[in-house]
């Protein structure tokens, strides 16, 4: 099996900095919850049972556990404080203010340290290796610690006979707080890091998509390269020919030598559109034109070449903006346009129109659509509903071109047949530069 692919780069680093700022979102919300459950216990045991207790120590931890978690909202805010040492010290300040309660409320005797054990499944699933080991010893530290150091309760001689029944009662209420916190919080977490392995294995997809654009790509200019003298030194030949006396005497072979410099022209230009695609004659002299030109001058050209598919052409674009005319979005038109043909060889509609701030381009057919199993793998390689070696790159290269341009691609059935494919490119992606008029 081979290694995962390494990932590098902005999208790794949000998705596993997301993932850390919503767990640190739930470590927030369970020190509320401390906060309240600490403050209920201290109300009941105080004014309910009539023991006596420290509150001025007891509150005081109660409002440094309030202050901790206002300074982690403002951090979090600022994006601040999602890393896995972020984490563990939180968690081990969480662990202190326990320590701290559990010793002024009767330590080990305190039915609720069982809340250590909250602590170290935090440790476990939220944090490294390391860091969830280090709390572990940590908690197991503070129990041994309060095993033998504690301020002991002083229950009133009421209820003395009842101790037991209330430390019962505390345990199955420490038991139940654990059990809901657990199922509540767990499951969030494992969600959040869920979505975050699905985030990381969609941009290892992405990456593996882009390894195999650029192979594709290196193999076409390479291939375009290689072809480019045989081409000149045709043309050059059939120009020869086309003087030579003994063949500009026949019609027939003049003709003939005509349409042969037609097709080795119309070569030339095929390989200087694959250069162009492949990026290595993109930005040194940028065209700029109007959008409402650029659509149009793509749909005049592609008829040209289709002129047995009726294309039913609308642009509804408002304005000109000046765009910049970008091959390697025209090549991603055509290859939409030439799928949109064969499936539809008879008629075929092209639509532009303006959404929000972006360009919204829909291609319909009149074919037989797309398969339920081929909608769910639109834009992956190989994956082609003629059933020919090779095929299925037209929309795997569409789709990744849109994504690189800051685009999306989706497909759809139409309810009354055929097949619809709508790109959606943000106007920033092309427009021209400040002061570049069309």
């Amino acid at each position: 099996m081979p290694a995962p692919l390494p990932l590098t780069g902005d999208g790794a680093t949000r998705s596993i900095g997301d993932a850390g700022r919503r767990n640190m979102l739930q470590l927030v919300q369970l020190r509320w919850l401390a906060v309240a459950g600490q403050l209920s216990a201290i109300v009941i045991a105080q004014y309910g049972l009539g023991v006596r207790l420290p509150l001025q120590a007891m509150l005081g931890v109660a409002g440094a556990t309030i202050l901790l978690n206002l300074a982690s909202i403002v951090l979090l805010r600022k994006q601040i404080g999602t890393s896995n040492g972020s984490l563990f010290f939180a968690l081990i300040l969480d662990v202190a203010s326990l320590t701290a309660q559990l010793y002024l409320g009767g330590g080990v005797t305190n039915p609720f340290i069982s809340l250590f054990l909250l602590h170290v499944v935090l440790g476990a699933i939220l944090l490294d290796t390391w860091s969830a080991v280090v709390i572990v010893l940590v908690t197991s530290l503070c129990f041994a610690f309060l095993t033998v150091v504690y301020r002991p309760l002083a229950f009133p001689l009421a209820l003395l006979d009842y101790r037991r029944l209330i430390e019962t009662a505390g345990a199955w209420a420490c038991f139940a707080i654990i059990a809901m916190l657990l199922v509540l919080f767990m499951t969030r977490i494992t969600q959040n890091l869920r979505a975050r392995d699905a985030h990381l294995a969609n941009l290892r997809q992405q990456a593996a998509e882009e390894d195999h654009i650029v192979r594709m790509g290196l193999l076409a200019s390479g291939a375009a390269h290689e072809l480019g003298t045989p081409l000149a030194s045709l043309a050059v030949i059939l120009g020869d020919w086309k003087r030579m006396p003994a063949l500009s005497a026949d019609p027939d072979l003049v003709t003939e030598i005509g349409e042969m410099q037609a097709e080795v022209q119309r070569c030339k230009a095929i390989v200087t559109g694959v250069l162009l695609a492949a990026g290595e004659a993109r930005g040194e002299a940028p065209a700029i034109t109007g959008m409402r030109r650029f659509l149009d001058g793509i749909a005049e050209d592609w008829h040209a070449a289709h002129m047995a598919t009726t294309l039913d052409y609308r642009n509804d674009f408002p304005g000109d903006l000046p765009v910049v005319a970008d091959p390697a979005l025209k090549q991603v038109l055509f290859n939409v346009l030439d799928n949109a043909a064969e499936a539809s060889p008879g008629w075929i509609g092209f639509s532009a129109s303006q959404a929000d701030d972006a360009l919204v381009i829909a291609v319909r057919d009149a074919g037989p659509g797309f398969s339920a199993e081929r909608l769910e793998r639109i834009g992956k390689p190989y994956e082609s509903s003629k059933g020919r070696l090779g095929g299925g790159l037209g929309l795997f290269l569409v789709v990744n071109v849109m994504r690189k341009l800051g685009g999306a691609v989706t497909a759809a059935n139409c309810a009354d047949g055929g097949a619809v494919v709508r790109l959606t490119l943000p106007l920033a992606a092309i427009a021209a530069p400040p002061g570049r008029g069309a």
